[in-house]
């Protein structure tokens, strides 16, 4: 039963979701009807008709699996509930348009009742499974032992993966690799031994899953070593340079009876393109308008607090490699960019790093409006002129780009953005220079719903402030 419910774990959630769903619907249809200014239904009718039941259904299947509800992932509670409520807010916009042509005599007020019904519902299952687990002290999912071939840097992005993804039931045992001393430790786990001891180490600690992070050059030895594993019960999973990878989209094809990976070169369809646009006018209008009031309490609080322009412009590198001018809040003193050479640090493995929570050169309105992102506003000016996108790779200054490896230019094949997938993952602790990677998945998985879904991370992590400064 337990390895039943594990293989269709998505088909079980959806159909108990949409239960839930059309449960919230009946009580909403009840509730409405007790209202004072609600005229009671005729005896023997439901508050609804089969046909709206039927289209809630419909709408809600849809919305959760467009919306990747279900998809396996390292998603903290807050976030699951961050992804059901921009699924259900869709769904039920959705639901209203239709209503609207097949079930005008539907009340207003029922449709409000069941949204927030249904938000309660479905967030409040999800929560009361992880509490149920969390009290009888048992997994989501089987415990299933990792090892690592290779401490290398792919080898540590594996591992940081597999430590967020205790919850799924995996447990890294730790490396094998042979350029690093055993009982080393590397990203919190000990290098085990070298990489021709594996069968051994399969067998000794009972290894689940084997997952290969090796260089592409270490790969002709690798597969020397595959078939003596394949007597062994572990799951043998290869990481591919997911740097190089990661330029363009890829797909396993079959040519003249060969399988082939095809590689796609990312970047936006023109239909893509246009849809990205007028998200940007619509939504990036609306927020300009309603927070305008703020804008002129800012500049003004900037105006009193240290001379010097309101505004300050900085030439970016945007779309395509083109410069513009980007507009930000004045954070900083007047003079701020001739002593720039006073934050430009190189760390520990070379990198060049220039922004630090501890600039001198900030002012004290400009701190605030630092910590929580609100220097960064006056760039809906840039998104309504065309400049940039409300979301996508943030865009860089010309003399880091200057520095840039070849692979690292294609982060400029879409719009740049006031906000970005690296942003909501991490934000100023994690120099964008040095994570083009996280723009470049961003770049390959493109799609209005991930727009929506970053905006509104976006706004959870200037709430907590986490990484802004």
């Amino acid at each position: 039963m337990l390895e039943w419910w594990r293989t269709n774990y998505t088909l079980v959630r959806l159909v108990l979701d949409v239960v839930l769903t059309e449960l919230a619907l009946f009580v909403a249809g009840v509730l409405v009807a007790l209202l004072p200014m609600m005229q009671p239904a005729p005896p023997g009718r439901w508050p609804m008709s089969v046909g709206v039941y039927t289209v809630v259904a419909v709408i809600w299947s849809v919305a959760f699996l467009l919306q990747s509800v279900y998809a396996p992932s390292d998603q903290r509670a807050v976030d699951q509930a961050q992804s059901i409520f921009v699924a259900v807010t869709l769904a039920t916009l959705t639901l209203a348009g239709c209503l609207f042509f097949l079930f005008p005599s539907v009340p207003r007020a029922q449709i409000l009742i069941f949204y927030l019904l249904d938000l309660v519902l479905l967030i409040g299952s999800r929560l009361a499974n992880r509490m149920f687990l969390k009290m009888v002290d048992r997994p989501r999912y089987a415990r299933r032992k990792v090892l690592i071939l290779g401490a290398n840097e792919i080898g540590r992005d594996v591992a940081d993966m597999v430590e967020r993804c205790r919850w799924a039931g995996l447990e890294p045992l730790g490396f094998l690799d042979d350029q690093i001393t055993p009982q080393a430790e590397v990203a919190g786990l000990p290098v085990l031994g070298r990489i021709e001891q594996v069968a051994r180490f399969v067998e000794e600690y009972g290894v689940d899953e084997i997952i290969v992070a090796l260089p592409i050059q270490a790969y002709d030895r690798f597969f020397r070593l595959v078939a003596g594993l394949q007597h062994l019960p572990a799951q043998v999973r290869i990481v591919p340079d997911h740097i190089k990878s990661f330029l363009f989209r890829t797909r396993l094809e079959e040519l003249a009876g060969v399988a082939m990976i095809t590689l796609h070169k990312g970047g936006l369809s023109p239909f893509e393109r246009q849809v990205k646009r007028a998200f940007d006018l619509v939504v990036g209008t609306a927020f300009f308008l309603v927070s305008s009031p703020l804008l002129a309490l800012i500049a003004l609080a900037i105006r009193l607090d240290t001379p010097g322009p309101v505004l300050f412009k900085q030439e970016r590198i945007g779309e395509g490699g083109k410069l513009f001018s980007m507009y930000k809040f004045r954070s900083m003193v007047k003079d701020a960019e001739e002593r720039q050479a006073e934050t430009v640090s190189i760390d520990e493995n070379g990198h060049m790093t220039y922004k630090h929570p501890d600039d001198p050169r900030v002012t004290r309105v400009g701190r605030l409006i630092r910590s929580t992102s609100l220097d960064e506003l006056p760039q809906l000016l840039n998104v309504l002129k065309g400049d940039m996108s409300l979301v996508g790779p943030r865009p860089e200054l010309p003399w880091i780009v200057e520095h840039y490896e070849p692979w690292q230019f294609q982060r400029f094949a879409v719009p740049q953005g006031v906000t970005g997938w690296w942003q909501v993952n991490g934000r100023s602790d994690k120099p964008m220079h040095l994570h083009t990677e996280e723009d470049l998945f961003y770049i390959q998985n493109y799609s209005l719903l991930l727009d929506v879904q970053i905006l509104w991370r976006t706004a959870g992590a200037v709430i907590k402030r986490r990484g802004a400064y």
